[in-house]
């Protein structure tokens, strides 16, 4: 695709993502495998390959500025082949603590944020191009099961925490345990109209 076209088209996506429709974005493919109720659901996704961005920083609105950053300008042509890629939703972030490794030999905590952004499928079937940032790799994501709990509105982290709680709250009431913690998943950008954005918190399950 030409630059002009790209832009064109990442333009008319950015206009039409002010009122919520999401249309022009491929979005990775699942099945809802059970209703659980309360807006939240099993899903079964497949395999699928994402561009991620770790930053390491106690301010978590910066970090994760700073990660979508890295990643918009992977898609744009930051990359080994100078290739621009379309825009996929949704993106997904997670916060962790993780502990320090060596060569520093500490058993201090440092705060990381990871995002991530999920590749079309025609760039993953064609080979995805490496990335020129260091804090910037390709993940392959094994098909996975989750459960998600959307909600609207702006996703505050008071929000995502409370979203978070709930949706514990209702797997406890299920067959469905949680793996690991709880991350987001934005759908749209910060520009569009809050009721009107789709938001979500998910954890990997098993039963």
């Amino acid at each position: 695709m030409s630059g002009f076209f790209y832009y064109l088209l990442t333009f008319a996506e950015s206009v039409t993502s002010v009122v919520g429709l999401r249309f022009p974005y491929e979005q990775p493919r699942y099945v809802v495998e059970q209703d659980i109720g309360h807006s939240a659901e099993i899903r079964r996704y497949d395999p699928r390959l994402a561009i991620e961005a770790t930053i390491d920083d106690p301010d978590r609105g910066k970090a994760a500025s700073e990660a979508f950053s890295l990643l918009f300008r992977y898609i744009t042509g930051a990359n080994q082949r100078d290739q621009k890629i379309a825009m996929t939703a949704p993106v997904q972030t997670r916060s962790e603590r993780i502990a320090m490794t060596v060569p520093v030999q500490t058993t201090s905590a440092n705060d990381q944020i990871a995002m991530r952004f999920f590749l079309p499928q025609a760039v993953e079937q064609a080979g995805a191009p490496a990335p020129l940032d260091p804090r910037l790799h390709l993940v392959r994501i094994p098909a996975t099961t989750i459960a998600a709990l959307r909600y609207s509105g702006i996703a505050t982290q008071a929000t995502r925490d409370q979203k978070a709680a709930q949706l514990k709250q209702i797997l406890a009431t299920t067959a469905w345990k949680p793996q690991g913690e709880v991350f987001q998943l934005n759908y749209d950008p910060p520009f569009t109209i809050p009721f009107l954005r789709r938001n979500e918190v998910a954890v990997t399950v098993s039963k």
